[in-house]
Order: C-alpha cells, then structure tokens, then sequence
C-alpha cells in the first residue's frame, strides 16, 4: 500500500515513516512546515509541502501519488496554548480533518488511520486507563482529540473507510538522534533544557496522593508508538470496516520525581528539583492499560523509561553540545 502520512517530518511522524518503509509499505510525507523538518523526510520519499486545509493540494497528492491509505498526525498539539486559541486550534484540527476525510472519502481511499492523545480522558480516578474510561476532556486540545474520534468513526461507517484512532500516552525517545524531539513542550526536553542552563528542572506538586508525591504518568518510546502505527495500518489494510480505537503505552507508571533522577543519571549531571505548586488540571496518575491493542494488533511496547531517555539525551547533546559538558 501507499501511505499519506500528514505530519510526516515532524518528530512523531518522521519515526512512522520510517517504520512503515521498514515493514515494505510505500509512503508520501504531506507537511506544511509550521514545527515539521523538511531534512526527516527520508531520501527517495515524495515529499509534498502542504496544509491539510488545503483540498485542492489534498486531491492532487492523492491522485498522483497512487494513496490507498492515510495516517494523520497534522494537528496544533499544545494544551496550554489551546486554552488561549480555542478557535485557532478547533479550525486547524476539527476543520483540517473533515477537510482531509472529504479528500479521502472522494478518492475511495479505504484505510485511514488517526492520531489522538490520552488528553480525551481528562482527569480519570482509575489506576489504569482503558478505552472504556470515560472521556472527559479538560482542554480544547483534548477536546479536539475527542471529536476528531467521533468525526473520523462518522466519515468511516459513512463511506466504507477503515479507520483507527490511537490514543497516545507520554511520547518519548528517538529512534536515531538526528530524529530526537526538538521542541521544549514534554517534559524530557524542558529538563534538558533546564540542565543545559545550568538551572534546577521544576517539578509542579509534590503533595499528590501517590508513592513520592509527585504525578505518575505512562511513558512511551517513539519507535514503539511509530511500529503500533504500522500495526494499525496493516490490519486496517487487511480487514475492510475495521473500527478501533486503542491507547498506545507501556501500562506502567513513573513518577515525575523518578523520571527527573533518571534523566540526571543518565545525563551524568547532579539533580536537585525545584518544587514549584500544582499546575491546575494536573491528574495525581495517567497510566495506560494497553491490553486492547495487544489483543486487536498484537503490539506491545518494547522500550523502557531508560531507553527513551538515553535515546533522547542523544539527540539533545548533537544539537545541544554544551550540554554534555556542564
């Protein structure tokens, strides 16, 4: 099959393009450019340089590159600055999907495959997430998650498109450094970018009602996150009407507090965080049960918390070499 892959020279997307090559599938990068980076685009991938809002530039990538699939990660993904944009970030990621799904519902293509977040649960009391979690969305990013779930299960039942929503949980990790995660918006890179500094990395809230106080949360390596996007793909491919919808993580939880003395040991810089308040909306613990995805697709993570972050200080220190000096 030949893939589209919106999003693709973004961090995320970088990494599914090279897995769905590596599993034999063809793939076309289609990214505006706005956080993508043109040099992940592999040698010898079409790459098409383009807005998803775009129906016109949609169609024709569609048509002239031969696409029988989609997986769609193009979407404005910071919460923060969706509570100050809400109708910014609901035209970009409400609007560019139905946009996109017109293209691919007109072209007859038959396998598409969503990217939504662990952000659609909101503030769930349960010690391990499922699908069937109720979803309660606390920020228009996650809201936007939502209903592009809804959007996308609507477009498939309507015009016979397989679909699958995967709902990702902590991202981290590269596969190669020159794929690392160049922005400063989880919370690897913002310790990172605190030890580059020379500063102490803060850590919001350590009177939560768990072990040390700090937020536990389910972290999950890129490389891993990219093979259950193949995995989505083939069994989208292979079985016409298919309707998932999956959580993406390891089901185990790592604090805050424990992720920061990882990332100081691994880094080999003495780590002394700064206590900061809650932030508003924090949930005291977000950990993935990931037993659906491995009955529907037979995915399971293979990475650990250490290998995210030794693979992800790898890539800070090639842009940041200073870094391993301090």
């Amino acid at each position: 099959m030949t893939w589209l892959i919106t999003g693709g020279a973004g961090y995320i997307g970088a990494h599914v393009v090279r897995s769905l090559l590596a599993a034999g599938e063809q793939a076309v990068v289609f990214d505006d450019l706005s956080s993508g980076i043109a040099e992940r685009v592999p040698e010898g991938v079409p790459f098409v340089e383009g807005t998803v809002l775009d129906r016109e530039k949609l169609d024709r990538a569609i048509a002239e590159h031969g696409i029988t699939g989609v997986v769609h990660l193009a979407a404005k993904k910071q919460v923060g600055e969706s509570v100050e944009l809400p109708l910014h970030y609901y035209h970009e990621n409400i609007e560019g999907l139905r946009v996109l799904l017109a293209a691919v519902a007109a072209a007859g293509v038959r396998s598409f495959v969503f990217s939504s977040s662990a952000a659609v649960y909101g503030m769930p009391d349960v010690d391990l997430v499922t699908e069937d979690t109720p979803c309660l969305p606390m920020s228009p990013y996650g809201e936007t998650k939502l209903a592009g779930e809804w959007l996308v299960r609507a477009a498939g039942r309507a015009h016979g498109i397989a679909t699958a929503s995967l709902r990702y949980f902590n991202v981290a990790g590269a596969a190669s450094p020159e794929l690392a995660d160049t922005g400063v918006f989880n919370v690897v890179p913002m310790v990172f970018e605190k030890l580059t500094e020379g500063a102490a990395p803060r850590i919001f809230g350590a009177d939560y009602p768990t072990p040390d106080g700090t937020c536990v949360r389910d972290y999950i390596h890129v490389a891993d996150l990219a093979d259950a996007h193949v995995a989505a793909a083939r069994k989208l491919a292979a079985a016409p009407g298919s309707d998932l919808t999956v959580n993406i993580g390891r089901g185990e939880g790592v604090s805050v507090r424990e992720l920061v003395d990882l990332i100081g040991e691994v880094a080999g810089h003495e780590v002394e965080p700064e206590i900061a308040p809650r932030r508003a909306g924090d949930p005291a613990r977000v950990v993935a049960s990931a037993d659906r995805i491995t009955a529907e697709l037979g995915w399971k993570a293979r990475h650990d918390v250490r290998d995210m972050i030794t693979s992800a200080w790898a890539g800070w220190v090639r842009l940041h070499p200073e870094a391993a000096r301090k």
